[in-house]
Order: structure tokens, then C-alpha cells, then sequence
């Protein structure tokens, strides 16, 4: 498998429900190693690597999220059916009838949602959408005890989606979970690696920190804390975007395309962009001949908007791989995109230096 693949599959398919991101840290930790010249974690346990350039400034933070939706063992019914809580943002139907893993100090456990079969259902409620305080994970187990004694599930363990990743029959789209943020977090790693590559007067004139964050679905927690330790002068959020390129979707909900360029971020519920940080990424793009799209969305929240508020206020954006089925089992992203969001984020960082800093920070 090619290294792009094996990395993003590596991460798409890593355990790390909000809260519980150690595996994924495992992952990031063993890949920024030998690029970082240093690593450390935050009170929150995000995961912070730093690359010296030609210049210990301009310091420049780049964050991508180490987490996944999932879900918490709630508790145990007597006949041994597991009650969850939901962690970060589903909707009702994403959670039936699903694959998950539970992750017990005895090991993991699988189990899925069950449903009621459609033979013994009254018609009005064949066509109602499941509740999910209706919703329970069938372990396979006798009773209570079974489940507690023999399987090891306790309440307050994470529950992950069970789906593996795999490249979608050949056209260059990649399909697996957890892309929010996992692609992020593949992004990162690439330019990180690009600009450890340079040497001399070739290097990138500034401090580059690389933030894996924690507990950014329940609150964009790790990219507070991340980013009150680095104390950036610019920021660069990594993120996977809102494709709105398939059925049922349409331009007013979400602008991005699979395949049509890596996404800026010009509006969500969480930040604006700082406009010249802007520009110079639209800039970029255009001279190196990477289509760009752009999105404004009514929701969302990000890393970015931490490390924007941060301090004393930090010059921000959000750059995307644009993702298809968010915050489900399966979403898909395209190869190519991933690419082009490498090549792109890497030639920004490569002319932000102080002068360019100076200029983006300046208010008229």
C-alpha cells in the first residue's frame, strides 16, 4: 500500500473516541518523532511537536483534532444490553442498526445497535426515526453479570464505530471513518515532513508547531490549551470540510465537491478568517495551480476558532479536505484533494516570515 494510503488507513481506522485519543496519539507521536526537533503534550494530553527553521519567528501553529464521535457505556440492563451516551455530534439514524467497539480494561468488545425487525412493526412507526434513548448495543450477552464478569464492560467506556478503511474501487476516493479529523491529522504530518526536507536557505523562515488536539468535538478543548501553550502569531487549522456533492444536499447547506481542491473555510458558527491570511492562501494556490474552493456554512466549529480567540487574539483560518458523510461510520475523501492540501499548506507556511506576519496582523 502506497505511504499516503497507509497512513491515512492507520489513523481512519485508529480507536480514539473524544476523551479516550491515546491510540491515535500513539500513531501521531511515532510519525512527528523523527521529523519534530521536539515533543510535547498539553495539560489535556494534545500533542504538540515543534520544527525549527531559519528563524525561532514567526511561530506558527497548525492544529488538527485527534478525536472521533462515539459514544460512552452509559450502564448494563439486567438482561445484558449496553445503555451508551452519545460523545460529540450524531444524529439519531446514524447510530441503528451500526457496528461498534467497546474498549474494556479486558480488551474489546463488539457489539451492534439493534433494531426492531420490520415483521412485528405497526406501520406508522416503520417510517419514524429511532430515538437514541430507545437505542441499546447488543454485546452478546447472557444477562448483567455476563457482560460485567466475563466481557469486562463497565460504564464510562468508550465506544467506537466499527468500520475499516479501504480505497473505493479504484477512482481515487478512500473510504473510512473518523476522517473528521484524521485526514487533519494526515495533513499535518505530510507538511511536517516537506519542510524537514528543506535545508539551508531553503528552510521555511519560521517556528513551525504542530498541535494534535483533544476533545475538539465536545468543545474545541485541546486547541485552548495547545494553543495558550505555543502562544502562535498565526494559526492554520486543519480540518476535514462539508462536501455537499451528493443526493439530498445542495449549495445553500454546504459548497464544497470531492475532487474540486482542498476548502477555506470563509464562515461557520465558530470563526471568520482573518482576510489577509486569506488572501495569501488564495495566492498561493493561484500561483502554484491548485484549485481552491470555498465554503460558508451555518454551523460547524473548529480548532481554529480557539487558536483565533487565543491570548491576545492570533490571525486564523481553516483549511479542509472536503469529506463526504460526516459524523457517521463511513465517510470518503478524495486522494487527490489530500494532496493538494499538502502541497498547498506547505507553501504557505513556506512565506509566512516576520515581515509577512507584520503584515497580516496590521489593522487598518
Amino acid at each position: 500500500m502506497p505511504e499516503v494510503e497507509r497512513l491515512l488507513g492507520e489513523l481512519s481506522n485508529a480507536f480514539g473516541p473524544t476523551g479516550f485519543e491515546s491510540a491515535v496519539r500513539a500513531i501521531m507521536r511515532r510519525e512527528l518523532d523523527p521529523v519534530c526537533d521536539g515533543l510535547e503534550t498539553d495539560g489535556l494530553g494534545s500533542l504538540i511537536g515543534r520544527l525549527r527553521g531559519s528563524s525561532d519567528t514567526p511561530r506558527i501553529l497548525m492544529t488538527a483534532h485527534m478525536d472521533e464521535v462515539g459514544l460512552m457505556v452509559r450502564f448494563v440492563t439486567p438482561d445484558g444490553f449496553v445503555r451508551f451516551q452519545p460523545v460529540g455530534g450524531w444524529l439519531d439514524q446514524a447510530l441503528i442498526n451500526q457496528r461498534w467497539v467497546i474498549r474494556t480494561a479486558q480488551g474489546d468488545v463488539v457489539g451492534v445497535t439493534g433494531i426492531k425487525t420490520v415483521h412485528v412493526m405497526l406501520p406508522e412507526a416503520r417510517n419514524a426515526v429511532f430515538k437514541k434513548e430507545a437505542m441499546f448495543i447488543d454485546v452478546g450477552a447472557a444477562d448483567k453479570d455476563d457482560a460485567e464478569t466475563r466481557l469486562g464492560i463497565r460504564p464510562g467506556d468508550p465506544i467506537s464505530p466499527d468500520s475499516a478503511f479501504t480505497p473505493l474501487n479504484g477512482g481515487g476516493l478512500l473510504l473510512g471513518k473518523a476522517w473528521d479529523d484524521r485526514v487533519g491529522l494526515a495533513v499535518m504530518v505530510q507538511v511536517l515532513r516537506a519542510l524537514k526536507n528543506r535545508n539551508g536557505a531553503d528552510q521555511h523562515p519560521n517556528m513551525v508547531f504542530g498541535a494534535a488536539t483533544v476533545q475538539e468535538e465536545v468543545g474545541l478543548r485541546g486547541a485552548r490549551t495547545s494553543s495558550h501553550q505555543v502562544d502562535p502569531e498565526i494559526g492554520i487549522n486543519l480540518e476535514s470540510g462539508v462536501a455537499g456533492d451528493y443526493p439530498g444536499t445542495n449549495a445553500d447547506e454546504a459548497q464544497e465537491r470531492i475532487g474540486k481542491g482542498p476548502a477555506i473555510f470563509l464562515h461557520d458558527s465558530s470563526m471568520l478568517p482573518n482576510l489577509k491570511l486569506r488572501d495569501l492562501v488564495v495566492q498561493t494556490a493561484f500561483e502554484l495551480g491548485i484549485p481552491v474552493q470555498f465554503n460558508v456554512l451555518n454551523g460547524y466549529g473548529e480548532d481554529g476558532a480557539e487558536i483565533q480567540r487565543s491570548r491576545g487574539g492570533v490571525p486564523a483560518i481553516n483549511i479542509a479536505v472536503p469529506t463526504r458523510y460526516l459524523h457517521s461510520h463511513n465517510g470518503i475523501i478524495s486522494r487527490e484533494d489530500f494532496l493538494r492540501t499538502v502541497e498547498l499548506v506547505t507553501a504557505v507556511i513556506r512565506r509566512i516570515d516576520s515581515e509577512a506576519v507584520t503584515r497580516i496582523r496590521q489593522f487598518d
